[in-house]
Protein backbone atom coordinates (compact mmCIF):
# COMPACT_ATOMS: atom_id res chain seq x y z
CA UNK A 1 0.00 0.00 0.00
CA UNK A 2 1.36 3.44 -0.96
CA UNK A 3 2.49 5.46 2.05
CA UNK A 4 2.72 9.26 2.30
CA UNK A 5 4.46 11.27 4.98
CA UNK A 6 3.62 14.95 5.52
CA UNK A 7 6.20 17.05 7.35
CA UNK A 8 4.70 20.27 8.74
CA UNK A 9 6.96 23.09 9.86
CA UNK A 10 7.32 26.84 10.30
CA UNK A 11 10.27 28.58 8.69
CA UNK A 12 11.14 31.78 6.86
CA UNK A 13 14.22 30.13 5.34
CA UNK A 14 12.51 28.35 2.45
CA UNK A 15 15.36 28.76 -0.03
CA UNK A 16 17.80 27.19 2.43
CA UNK A 17 15.30 24.37 2.94
CA UNK A 18 15.16 23.86 -0.82
CA UNK A 19 18.93 23.60 -1.06
CA UNK A 20 18.96 21.18 1.85
CA UNK A 21 16.45 18.90 0.14
CA UNK A 22 18.47 19.07 -3.09
CA UNK A 23 21.54 17.89 -1.19
CA UNK A 24 19.54 15.01 0.34
CA UNK A 25 18.29 13.91 -3.09
CA UNK A 26 21.85 13.92 -4.44
CA UNK A 27 23.35 12.15 -1.42
CA UNK A 28 20.77 9.34 -1.40
CA UNK A 29 20.68 8.68 -5.14
CA UNK A 30 20.51 4.96 -5.83
CA UNK A 31 19.56 4.10 -2.23
CA UNK A 32 16.49 6.14 -1.27
CA UNK A 33 13.07 4.52 -1.43
CA UNK A 34 11.04 7.74 -1.80
CA UNK A 35 9.33 7.96 -5.21
CA UNK A 36 7.88 11.47 -5.13
CA UNK A 37 8.52 14.57 -3.04
CA UNK A 38 7.08 18.05 -3.09
CA UNK A 39 7.20 21.11 -0.87
CA UNK A 40 4.43 23.68 -0.58
CA UNK A 41 4.07 27.03 1.15
CA UNK A 42 0.82 28.25 2.69
CA UNK A 43 -0.51 31.23 0.69
CA UNK A 44 -1.99 32.76 3.84
CA UNK A 45 1.18 32.26 5.92
CA UNK A 46 4.48 32.28 4.05
CA UNK A 47 6.30 30.71 7.01
CA UNK A 48 4.03 27.64 7.03
CA UNK A 49 5.69 24.96 4.90
CA UNK A 50 4.66 21.39 4.13
CA UNK A 51 6.86 18.71 2.64
CA UNK A 52 5.00 15.71 1.19
CA UNK A 53 6.97 12.53 0.46
CA UNK A 54 5.56 9.40 -1.18
CA UNK A 55 6.84 5.83 -0.76
CA UNK A 56 5.70 2.51 -2.23
CA UNK A 57 4.95 1.25 1.30
CA UNK A 58 5.38 2.05 5.01
CA UNK A 59 8.16 -0.53 5.25
CA UNK A 60 10.13 1.17 2.47
CA UNK A 61 9.61 4.53 4.18
CA UNK A 62 11.20 3.07 7.29
CA UNK A 63 14.16 1.89 5.19
CA UNK A 64 14.53 5.44 3.91
CA UNK A 65 14.45 6.87 7.45
CA UNK A 66 17.36 4.62 8.45
CA UNK A 67 19.68 6.15 5.85
CA UNK A 68 22.37 8.20 7.64
CA UNK A 69 21.81 11.06 5.18
CA UNK A 70 18.11 11.20 6.10
CA UNK A 71 18.93 11.58 9.78
CA UNK A 72 21.54 14.26 9.08
CA UNK A 73 19.24 16.23 6.76
CA UNK A 74 16.40 16.07 9.28
CA UNK A 75 18.61 17.55 12.00
CA UNK A 76 19.72 20.33 9.65
CA UNK A 77 16.12 20.93 8.57
CA UNK A 78 15.00 21.21 12.19
CA UNK A 79 17.66 23.89 12.73
CA UNK A 80 16.03 25.94 9.95
CA UNK A 81 12.57 25.68 11.52
CA UNK A 82 10.82 27.60 14.28
CA UNK A 83 10.31 24.64 16.57
CA UNK A 84 10.19 20.89 15.93
CA UNK A 85 8.49 19.77 12.68
CA UNK A 86 5.41 17.56 13.06
CA UNK A 87 4.71 14.39 11.06
CA UNK A 88 1.50 12.93 9.64
CA UNK A 89 1.76 9.35 8.35
CA UNK A 90 -0.85 8.31 5.78
CA UNK A 91 -1.70 4.94 4.23
CA UNK A 92 -3.15 5.89 0.83
CA UNK A 93 -6.61 4.32 0.43
CA UNK A 94 -7.51 6.05 -2.84
CA UNK A 95 -5.27 7.59 -5.48
CA UNK A 96 -6.83 8.70 -8.75
CA UNK A 97 -5.00 10.83 -11.26
CA UNK A 98 -8.04 12.30 -12.95
CA UNK A 99 -6.39 12.97 -16.30
CA UNK A 100 -5.58 9.26 -16.51
CA UNK A 101 -9.28 8.47 -16.17
CA UNK A 102 -10.26 10.47 -19.24
CA UNK A 103 -7.51 8.79 -21.30
CA UNK A 104 -8.70 5.34 -20.15
CA UNK A 105 -12.24 6.28 -21.17
CA UNK A 106 -10.96 7.42 -24.58
CA UNK A 107 -9.29 4.05 -25.16
CA UNK A 108 -12.30 2.08 -23.93
CA UNK A 109 -15.03 4.06 -25.66
CA UNK A 110 -13.52 5.58 -28.80
CA UNK A 111 -11.20 2.70 -29.74
CA UNK A 112 -12.44 -0.52 -28.12
CA UNK A 113 -16.15 0.31 -28.44
CA UNK A 114 -15.61 1.95 -31.84
CA UNK A 115 -17.66 4.96 -30.73
CA UNK A 116 -16.03 7.98 -32.35
CA UNK A 117 -18.86 10.25 -31.13
CA UNK A 118 -17.77 9.58 -27.53
CA UNK A 119 -14.89 11.94 -28.32
CA UNK A 120 -17.38 14.85 -28.26
CA UNK A 121 -17.63 14.45 -24.49
CA UNK A 122 -14.05 13.40 -23.81
CA UNK A 123 -12.28 16.02 -25.95
CA UNK A 124 -12.24 19.80 -25.62
CA UNK A 125 -13.95 21.84 -28.39
CA UNK A 126 -10.58 23.07 -29.70
CA UNK A 127 -9.08 19.57 -29.71
CA UNK A 128 -6.13 18.94 -32.05
CA UNK A 129 -4.77 15.52 -33.02
CA UNK A 130 -1.33 14.86 -34.49
CA UNK A 131 -0.63 11.56 -36.25
CA UNK A 132 2.01 11.10 -38.98
CA UNK A 133 0.09 8.14 -40.41
CA UNK A 134 -2.88 10.32 -41.35
CA UNK A 135 -3.20 12.51 -44.47
CA UNK A 136 -3.02 15.60 -42.23
CA UNK A 137 -0.69 15.70 -39.22
CA UNK A 138 -2.79 18.41 -37.54
CA UNK A 139 -6.51 17.50 -37.34
CA UNK A 140 -9.41 19.11 -35.52
CA UNK A 141 -11.99 17.03 -33.66
CA UNK A 142 -14.24 16.34 -36.65
CA UNK A 143 -11.33 15.33 -38.88
CA UNK A 144 -9.95 13.09 -36.11
CA UNK A 145 -13.36 11.43 -35.67
CA UNK A 146 -13.55 10.75 -39.42
CA UNK A 147 -10.05 9.24 -39.39
CA UNK A 148 -10.96 7.11 -36.39
CA UNK A 149 -14.10 5.83 -38.09
CA UNK A 150 -12.04 4.72 -41.08
CA UNK A 151 -9.53 2.91 -38.85
CA UNK A 152 -12.25 1.26 -36.73
CA UNK A 153 -14.19 0.13 -39.78
CA UNK A 154 -11.11 -1.22 -41.53
CA UNK A 155 -9.47 -3.08 -38.65
CA UNK A 156 -11.98 -3.36 -35.78
CA UNK A 157 -9.03 -3.03 -33.41
CA UNK A 158 -8.85 -3.64 -29.69
CA UNK A 159 -6.32 -1.68 -27.69
CA UNK A 160 -4.68 -2.83 -24.46
CA UNK A 161 -3.19 -0.23 -22.14
CA UNK A 162 0.28 -1.47 -21.22
CA UNK A 163 1.19 1.60 -19.18
CA UNK A 164 -0.03 5.09 -18.28
CA UNK A 165 2.13 7.84 -16.79
CA UNK A 166 0.74 11.24 -15.80
CA UNK A 167 2.56 14.43 -14.91
CA UNK A 168 0.88 17.81 -14.70
CA UNK A 169 -1.55 18.16 -17.60
CA UNK A 170 0.15 15.43 -19.66
CA UNK A 171 -0.61 11.70 -19.85
CA UNK A 172 1.59 9.25 -21.76
CA UNK A 173 0.11 5.96 -22.99
CA UNK A 174 2.00 2.79 -23.94
CA UNK A 175 -0.29 0.38 -25.76
CA UNK A 176 -0.59 -2.78 -27.81
CA UNK A 177 -3.32 -3.49 -30.36
CA UNK A 178 -4.72 -6.24 -32.52
CA UNK A 179 -7.31 -6.41 -35.26
CA UNK A 180 -8.21 -7.80 -38.68
CA UNK A 181 -8.13 -5.94 -41.99
CA UNK A 182 -11.79 -6.32 -43.05
CA UNK A 183 -12.41 -3.15 -45.10
CA UNK A 184 -10.54 -0.68 -47.29
CA UNK A 185 -8.08 1.63 -45.55
CA UNK A 186 -6.43 4.59 -47.28
CA UNK A 187 -6.96 2.95 -50.67
CA UNK A 188 -5.83 -0.53 -49.63
CA UNK A 189 -8.56 -3.11 -50.15
CA UNK A 190 -9.32 -5.57 -47.36
CA UNK A 191 -6.82 -8.43 -47.06
CA UNK A 192 -8.50 -10.34 -44.24
CA UNK A 193 -5.17 -10.53 -42.46
CA UNK A 194 -4.76 -10.18 -38.73
CA UNK A 195 -2.53 -7.37 -37.49
CA UNK A 196 -0.88 -6.72 -34.14
CA UNK A 197 1.38 -3.95 -33.00
CA UNK A 198 2.43 -1.44 -30.39
CA UNK A 199 2.37 2.30 -30.05
CA UNK A 200 2.64 5.35 -27.85
CA UNK A 201 0.42 8.39 -27.46
CA UNK A 202 0.74 11.59 -25.47
CA UNK A 203 -2.31 13.55 -24.33
CA UNK A 204 -2.57 17.11 -23.03
CA UNK A 205 -5.61 17.71 -20.85
CA UNK A 206 -7.50 20.85 -19.93
CA UNK A 207 -10.37 21.02 -17.46
CA UNK A 208 -10.83 17.26 -17.35
CA UNK A 209 -10.96 16.84 -21.14
CA UNK A 210 -8.37 15.99 -23.79
CA UNK A 211 -7.19 19.13 -25.56
CA UNK A 212 -4.44 17.68 -27.77
CA UNK A 213 -2.89 14.34 -28.63
CA UNK A 214 0.16 12.98 -30.44
CA UNK A 215 0.17 9.40 -31.78
CA UNK A 216 3.01 7.12 -32.88
CA UNK A 217 2.04 3.60 -33.93
CA UNK A 218 4.14 0.90 -35.62
CA UNK A 219 2.63 1.53 -39.06
CA UNK A 220 5.59 -0.05 -40.88
CA UNK A 221 5.11 -3.27 -38.94
CA UNK A 222 1.40 -3.24 -39.78
CA UNK A 223 2.11 -2.68 -43.49
CA UNK A 224 4.48 -5.67 -43.43
CA UNK A 225 1.77 -7.82 -41.89
CA UNK A 226 -0.63 -6.70 -44.64
CA UNK A 227 1.89 -7.63 -47.33
CA UNK A 228 2.25 -4.04 -48.59
CA UNK A 229 5.91 -3.78 -47.52
CA UNK A 230 8.29 -6.76 -47.91
CA UNK A 231 9.48 -8.48 -44.75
Amino acid sequence: MTFVQIIDCKTDRVEEMNRLLDSWAEATQGRRTATHAMMGRDRSDSTHVLEIVEFPSYEEAMENSRLPETDRIFREMTALCDGEPTFTDLDVVRDEQLNKLVVRRFVDEVINNADSDAADELCAPGYREHDPSQPSYDMDLEAAKAANREIMGAFRPTCTIEGLVAEGDTVCLRMSFKGRHVAAYQGLEATGREVTGTGHATFRCEGGRIAESWWNVDDMGMMRQLGVVPE
